[in-house]
């Protein structure tokens, strides 16, 4: 359902006053924001610092980047290391540490990595550099993936041989059900993502809902936004009611972009994959359908994708999963810092490390 809109200051009163209500045997109501664009945009504004004592607001399987597991970062780094491809990623995955370095790293040393700002960006640049193999190193959740989408669509109309998609995308419901299912992660509700809403639709999030009986909002980005949404799950908290609100009207429908939907669905196919901090979750990845295989790099180059065999002195996976903070790592601003980043948390802009460090880590 939708509700209407407040201003900040209405906002936060709101949510001091479902705080203060709270009963004593909860002495903090837990809740986890899913999206990393939250995480960032909670920490520049300061809202954590606004929050009542008894409110906490955890990180939760939301950055791209971090999720991605350690194998997928080491293949990428591999590809472009040892084929003759020009590898297209996003900026934010050239500084993620592999076992045999970066992606900036290699290109450094010879290799052929470059930025963009879409996957049509990557299409384009094979159109126009026909004697290059030109692999697109597709990451994000249902956000990015219409994109990835419409660029392997019209690669097939161009009949385009020279490019190719290394498909990392990953969904949403999937991790969040596996999180929820694991049990070791005791939260009073959840910031459902915004813009992975305005895809696939509040209604998409109704099982959590239904199957967990936790409190959910589908929240926007802006202070008022996240400040609303917390003051309406300590509400729900207080009430000990589960529902699924979207506090994001303004951009975000019950059923989604059905254009966008049907997009992903004519290209791509759910399938397992392993998302860093969690597990191997079934129907949580997105694999090109038989139609669109030839565009599948990991077909065209025969690629094997390494073990996953992390730095166990980083805990970005216990931070993404809420299991941790930032502070609690030996490595974090000891070590571990965005000059020399020790795991992605650290690396992305939507990292929860990245943050802390830029924000709270003096406090």
């Amino acid at each position: 359902m939708n509700h209407r809109r407040i201003d900040l200051a209405q906002a936060l009163e709101q949510l001091r006053q479902a705080a203060a209500a709270l009963p004593a045997q909860l002495p903090t109501a837990v809740f986890m924001e899913v999206c990393g664009t939250h995480t960032m945009a909670a920490f520049r504004c300061g809202l954590h610092s606004l929050m009542p004592h008894n409110v906490s607001l955890l990180s939760g399987p939301g950055c791209p980047v971090c999720v991605t597991a350690q194998g997928d970062i080491d293949l990428l780094i591999e590809l472009a290391a040892d084929r003759p491809v020009t590898l297209c990623t996003y900026g934010d995955m050239m500084r993620v540490p592999g076992h045999h370095g970066s992606l900036e790293k290699v290109r450094g040393q010879g290799a052929d990595v470059r930025i963009v700002y879409s996957a049509t960006d990557a299409v384009r640049f094979a159109t126009d550099h026909p004697d290059k193999q030109i692999v697109f190193a597709a990451i994000g959740f249902e956000t990015t993936a219409p994109a990835t989408a419409a660029a392997v669509k019209s690669a097939a109309d161009l009949n385009l041989k020279n490019f190719s998609v290394l498909s990392l995308h990953k969904r949403v419901m999937p991790a969040l059900t596996a999180l929820l299912s694991g049990g070791s992660v005791k939260i009073n509700g959840l910031m459902l993502p915004g813009h992975v809403a305005v895809i696939t639709g509040w209604q998409h999030f109704a099982p959590l809902v239904d199957r967990f009986k936790i409190p959910c909002v589908v929240s926007g980005f802006e202070p008022v936004h996240m400040a609303a949404s917390l003051a309406t799950l300590a509400e729900m908290t207080l009430e000990q009611r589960a529902d699924l609100v979207n506090l994001y009207p303004e951009a975000v429908t019950a059923e989604g972009n059905l254009v966008a939907q049907r997009l992903i669905d004519h290209v791509f196919q759910p399938c397992v994959v392993r998302w860093r901090g969690l597990c191997d979750i079934p129907d949580s990845g997105l694999e090109l359908r038989p139609a669109f295989q030839s565009f599948d790099a990991m077909r065209r180059y025969a690629l094997v994708r390494p073990a996953d065999d992390e730095n166990h002195a980083c805990i970005c996976g216990k931070v993404i999963t809420g299991s941790a903070q930032p502070a609690d790592c030996k490595l974090f601003a000891n070590g571990c810092t965005p000059v020399h980043p020790l795991g992605p948390c650290m690396v992305s802009s939507e990292g929860t490390c990245a943050a802390w460090f830029k924000h709270r880590r003096n406090k």
